[in-house]
């Protein structure tokens, strides 16, 4: 068994020393097992297509048929709850209850959305009325927090929506959205870095650029480079390897204080308020309202990390539904009385767009109360990159298992019970985009990618509801299907007008009872195929079927040069997926099948073998 050389030793010729055994030695690892410190091309490709270029061609050969196979194929509850989670070699550790999932869920959301973008919408996109901005962005968001609840009682594994969707909607649209959720996460992850630099530099009574690196070789948007940013993200990467439990329990005592923060802001604001601040109320208008939303929804962004702890979570049932409407209720409740504190504390022309609340509470003669409110944000950023960090890892560990991107990254470490590899690759990657990239250009993409996938798990829903393959007869599935057509039709309809007409209606008139009809139709004429268990999400099919409409028209939005990065992020996963993804994918579940068929074959034998023993004696 082959083991790792010292960097100071001559090269082995056999397994290859990477950077993460060195890490894993920091965190106190002993490298027993080959796999934890070396990497061999079966721990990427070890897939049948992979093992010759004769065998790889004879894939491409097949390609029509196999995204066809892809394209319909769909996955099962028992699949992902057993055989899928059964390929990380460990099971993680169940060690949450509800109260940690709720605090996870307030430590993941109530960061750098709040304190930062808040001050810029406020400033330049929507004024006083950012409030409203917040209400729109936080029925949006409990809406699929309900949606996300059904899934994550019914199928508590680290997947998230990306195990949901496989089962729903079938393995290609499963791979589109996982490679948007980890985007998602990625983004969210250095757009939080970068603000956490941001309210350090106010500790310091600096600048936010006096700490960065400007390249002036680079674009505007990509020229600050963030060290700092990169130092927190590799603090956080090593706390989320050790332990999911002990990353728990330091969230939610930091959590308590950040509530502490939020009350003192709203206390002492309060007492600095001005109600002539609030005379011009809407300056922008019903447009710069829901401009605003489809970007502040940035701000709920966090919550579906705590989804993927129903694999490490005690009693699914009761904890997921507490802890995540729970923690929803408090989040939007918190943004909703912050943005109306600051909007009256200051003139909104003069908000601050980098450290809103540190600022206003200079502008009133409380210069000492930026430093409460600082010290606040970063523990509020701290604790959203935390729960990021843990969230996004055991998303990838979960497509990992399904073999659309290599399965070394699924791999469980015994000792700890955490995802090791998945962690510090998704760090690794955030540390580089947050090192780069402007908070502007990430948070709008951002934005894109969330809306995207919480459409598509509130779409999976009603499916989940209305179809099922045996059940449901051929007649009422094309009702289904011609129903959710008017929905998804009438929903882009609805936000393609938004965003090109700047006064029209006269196309709402005929798109909202368009979509109406379409919910109508479903709920009286197409018979429910699935009721759940345990938990399930109250007035199907109208609670997804709003929660559709309001992410496809916050989507409507969202400015068009974001949509251009959305679609090369999706080309290039399009080229990943059929040069790679596919054939991975296809192969392991052609062997998944062959096992099943072997494995029922020598259960049959065995049954024979035991009658006829029975009969002989």
């Amino acid at each position: 068994m082959s083991s790792c050389a010292s960097p100071s030793s001559p090269p082995s010729p056999n397994p290859i020393c990477t950077p993460f055994s060195y890490l894993y030695k920091i965190c106190g690892h002993k490298q027993v097992k080959r796999r934890g410190c070396a990497c061999t091309k079966d721990d990427f490709l070890p897939e049948e297509s992979f093992q010759s270029w004769g065998n790889y061609r004879k894939a491409w050969s097949q390609v029509g048929s196999r995204l066809k196979d892809r394209l319909l194929t769909r996955s099962l509850d028992d699949i992902e709850l057993n055989e899928v989670k059964g390929r990380s070699q460990h099971e993680m550790k169940k060690t949450l209850n509800w109260w940690d999932l709720m605090w996870f869920g307030i430590g993941a959301v109530i960061g750098a959305g709040i304190f930062v973008l808040t001050g810029y919408e406020a400033r330049n996109v929507s004024g006083p009325a950012v409030v409203l901005s917040y209400v729109v962005s936080g029925i949006s968001a409990m809406l699929s927090v309900f949606c996300y609840t059904e899934f994550a009682v019914e199928i508590p594994v680290a997947g998230g929506s990306f195990a949901y969707l496989r089962v729903e909607l079938g393995d290609f649209v499963a791979f589109i959205a996982a490679g948007n959720i980890l985007l998602e996460y990625v983004i969210g992850g250095a757009a939080v870095a970068r603000s956490w630099t941001s309210y350090f530099a106010t500790l310091c009574n600096k600048h936010p650029n006096d700490f960065r690196i400007i390249a002036h070789n680079l674009s505007e948007d990509y020229n600050h480079l963030d060290p700092i940013a990169v130092g927190v993200i590799i603090v956080i990467c090593i706390l989320a390897v050790l332990s999911t439990k002990g990353s728990s329990r330091f969230n939610y005592i930091a959590s308590i204080f950040h509530i502490a923060v939020i009350l003192f802001i709203l206390i002492a604001g309060v007492t600095k308020a001005k109600m002539v601040n609030y005379k011009d109320f809407t300056p922008f208008g019903v447009r710069g309202i829901f401009k605003s939303s489809s970007v502040l929804f940035f701000a709920y962004v966090g919550f579906d990390a705590v989804s993927t702890m129903a694999e490490e979570t005690k009693d699914p049932g009761r904890d997921i539904p507490i802890g995540l409407v729970a923690s929803m209720s408090v989040t939007t409740l918190a943004y909703c009385l912050l943005a109306v504190v600051l909007c009256l504390m200051q003139p909104y022309r003069e908000i601050d767009p980098d450290a809103p609340f540190s600022v206003a509470f200079s502008a009133v003669g409380m210069d000492w109360a930026k430093y409460v409110v600082a010290a606040g944000a970063l523990k509020g950023m701290t604790t959203v990159l935390l729960v990021g960090a843990v969230g996004q890892a055991r998303y990838l560990t979960h497509i990992a298992r399904t073999h659309m991107v290599p399965p070394w990254l699924a791999n469980v470490n015994e000792r700890t019970g955490t995802p090791v590899n998945a962690t510090i690759v998704m760090l690794v990657a955030t540390a580089i985009i947050g090192f780069f990239t402007s908070l502007g250009i990430l948070s709008n993409l951002l934005s894109i990618s969330t809306l995207f996938i919480f459409m598509l798990v509130a779409l999976a829903l009603l499916v989940r509801r209305y179809y099922k393959s045996g059940t449901t007869t051929p007649t009422d599935r094309n009702k289904f299907i011609v129903c959710l057509a008017l929905i998804l039709g009438s929903s882009i309809a609805t936000a393609v007008y938004w965003a090109l007409s700047e006064d029209g209606w006269i196309l709402y008139v005929i798109t909202v009872p368009i979509w109406l009809l379409g919910t109508l139709g479903i709920r009286f004429f197409v018979p429910q195929a699935h009721f759940p268990k345990q938990w399930g999400v109250p007035l199907v099919p109208w609670l997804p079927s709003v929660s559709i409409a309001i992410n496809i028209f916050l989507l409507g939005s969202i400015d068009g040069k974001s949509f251009q990065r959305f679609g090369i992020w999706t080309a290039v996963l399009l080229l990943y997926y059929f040069f790679f993804g596919l054939h991975a994918s296809y192969d392991m579940a052609k062997e998944s099948q062959k096992r099943k068929t072997v494995d029922e074959s020598n259960a049959e034998l065995n049954k024979i073998e035991e009658g006829q023993s029975a009969n002989s004696s």
